[in-house]
């Protein structure tokens, strides 16, 4: 009979949520309990669309998880980054510019956050593929592989899958178009990534304008965050300024990225958002995150869903002719290795960088 017991690792302590009077972005607030039922669905997916189509953000509740359970993967979340040498962290370190996917570790310093003042990030991620044993991993995290992989479906078939119904269904479409697309047994680069951003120096605050990570879209299709008490990620709101993102206790906040957009002919624009300084109260403490990048298989095809009424109906806003589309593996890999790796070029908007990725223009914004 298996243990009950679980591998032991360092409490996750939050600390207390910010007293800042902030402007926070007015998010809608799904509850994905509902979207077991057929009718719970229709009662949803306009909700996801206005929601999506106006902020690009949205909080969703009664995801499945428990605060216990949430707590848990926050505790493990921190292993990979307290709990591993130097040298076994270079050992499990992905050749990102090679391979084009994040896997295991992305160090610190690895991005450009100001190319101007050459100010770098002080961001550390450990990426796992969907496919928890496709790649090795260091000693302290294997015991915490079940756990992780339960992590990991949960977020693929209870969260990630409706939500992609939702989408299906806004678009009257069959409800299994996009998840049809998004397979857990196939090949891909679907991750848990675990994110651990540093306190930086004065210096470094004053020369980047407090910029942690500058504004950009998410490369893949939909991006899961579990709501981390510290603050700092901001998005564009629709009025055009920056606005915080709260947190909720146990919640999720879900953005899409390029890949739905290309899917769904620009009806669902990529969301741009940022991470800045934590607020004052906030700033003695380094911010941990969970996450859940989401992208279709590799060989799945960047079309938009022509057949869909309701894009006959608006149009369709193509990112490059039919014949052109990406795969979603190039996709991915021209996004992953250009990112923050490449010298930007400044953009016809104001405060907007520019690069090319096969053939379309990506911008990053300041």
């Amino acid at each position: 009979m298996p243990s009950l017991t679980l591998p032991e690792c360092a409490r996750y302590i939050p600390p207390p949520e910010t007293k800042e009077d902030l402007e926070f972005a007015d998010l809608p607030i799904i509850d994905l309990s509902k979207a077991h039922t057929p009718e719970g669905r229709t009662e949803l997916y306009p909700q996801l669309r206005d929601a999506l189509r106006t902020h690009g953000f949205i909080y969703a509740i009664n995801h499945g998880y428990t605060q216990a359970q949430r707590d848990r993967i926050f505790d493990i979340a921190g292993v990979p980054f307290n709990d591993v040498s130097p040298d076994e962290k270079r050992t499990y370190t992905a050749d990102v510019e090679k391979v084009g996917y994040y896997a295991g570790y992305k160090p610190r310093q690895f991005w450009k956050v100001d190319t101007e003042n050459q100010i770098l990030d002080q961001i550390e991620h450990y990426a796992i593929n969907l496919d928890i044993a496709k790649r090795p991993h260091p000693t302290a995290v294997r015991p915490f592989l079940p756990e992780i992989n339960d992590f990991t479906r949960h977020n693929h078939f209870n969260i990630l899958h409706p939500i992609l119904r939702l989408i299906a269904l806004s678009l009257e479409l069959p409800e299994e178009t996009l998840v049809e697309k998004h397979n857990f047994d196939r090949t891909g680069e679907t991750s848990v990534r675990f994110m651990k951003y540093y306190r930086r120096s004065t210096d470094d605050e004053e020369k980047s304008k407090n910029v942690w990570l500058k504004g950009h879209t998410d490369i893949g299709s939909i991006t899961i965050l579990w709501s981390q008490p510290i603050g700092g990620l901001q998005i564009m709101a629709p009025d055009g300024k920056w606005k915080w993102v709260r947190h909720i206790d146990n919640g999720l906040v879900i953005n899409t990225g390029d890949m739905m957009t290309f899917l769904t002919g620009g009806y669902y624009k990529p969301t741009i958002h940022r991470v800045i300084q934590p607020p004052s109260d906030q700033r003695a403490y380094d911010r941990l995150g969970a996450y859940y990048f989401a992208m279709p298989d590799n060989d799945v095809r960047l079309l938009p869903c022509a057949e869909s009424p309701v894009l006959k109906r608006v149009g369709i806003e193509r990112q490059c002719p039919d014949e052109d589309a990406p795969s979603c593996e190039a996709w991915r890999k021209g996004r992953t290795v250009a990112y923050g790796r490449v010298d930007l070029k400044k953009g016809v908007e104001s405060g907007v960088e520019e690069e090319v990725i096969e053939g379309i223009v990506v911008k990053h914004y300041n």
